[in-house]
């Protein structure tokens, strides 16, 4: 017994060894093909293989970005960003857990509104831009619309469908028992979702990054948008790089975030 023990510790701690170094090796390349892809196009901007003007490089973006932390520019327009998509995340969040439980409540309204939704989720909602600065002007409001427009469709779809995937047997069972609607919901439905509910967040962070970056396109004058707009309109490409750099930062550490929020969650649950 006392043999077999040590076999399955040892069984044990060579898994967790493999776990370990696959995870080294997987963190090893990704730092590695970032770091690839900054020297070369460094070297290309240097040996005058691309055009500076166009493309920047990395040493001018660095540069750019030192010059707007100097002028105290820099931490505000992050900000805006960064509360508004938050803010639209969590608004479409909501709102789109929300009305998915009310579509999963009534088959009925369900098959009414599925076609809206499907013709919403297609539609360009850029196109929707002049019509939205009209209604809620020219201000934070508008690019909160825009982000709500662009993310809340999607998190409904998501979500209501990993509703419609809960395994039938589960619901039967609790009917036999003579559950309520809203027992099955709390006690079946909901909780064999929460992974269904975590991926619609996560792609609900990338699509309120688009919204709120169309409508600071649109509206604002102030954010990492607006930065981006105004380096296009002056030519000056190392500002709209700089931008672009630093939106995908913030971003993703939002979306890491979120992918933490969601090992928390799984494992809790």
């Amino acid at each position: 017994m006392c043999i077999y023990d040590d076999l399955k510790k040892k069984e044990h701690e060579n898994f967790l060894k493999n776990i370990k170094k696959e995870n080294f090796i997987v963190l090893f390349w990704k730092v590695a093909i970032l770091v690839c892809f900054i020297l070369i196009w460094e070297l290309s901007a240097k040996m005058g293989w691309i055009n500076q003007f166009i493309t920047s490089s990395p040493s001018r973006i660095f540069k750019t970005i030192v010059d707007l932390i100097k002028t105290n520019g820099l931490y505000n327009h992050i900000f805006i960003t960064t509360f508004e998509t938050v803010m639209g995340f969590s608004i479409g969040t909501i709102l789109g857990t929300i009305i998915a439980m009310i579509l999963w409540w009534s088959d009925r309204l369900a098959k009414i509104l599925d076609p809206y939704l499907v013709v919403l989720n297609a539609l360009p909602k850029v196109a929707l831009g002049p019509v939205i600065i009209v209604w809620a002007g020219a201000g934070m409001g508008s690019i909160l619309i825009m982000t709500l427009a662009i993310s809340i469709v999607a998190t409904i779809i998501g979500v209501y469908s990993g509703f419609m995937q809960v395994e039938e047997e589960k619901i039967i069972l609790l009917k036999t028992f003579n559950a309520t609607k809203m027992q099955i919901f709390s006690k079946a439905v909901f909780p064999s979702s929460i992974e269904n509910i975590i991926n619609a967040l996560k792609i609900n962070v990338g699509l309120s990054w688009v919204g709120v970056i169309m409508g600071e396109f649109l509206v604002s004058k102030e954010g990492l948008g607006y930065l981006i707009v105004y380096g296009s309109q002056v030519f000056n490409l190392d500002l709209v790089m700089a931008g672009v750099v630093i939106l995908s930062a913030v971003a993703g550490i939002m979306y890491f975030l979120v992918s933490f929020l969601e090992k928390k969650i799984i494992k809790y649950n």
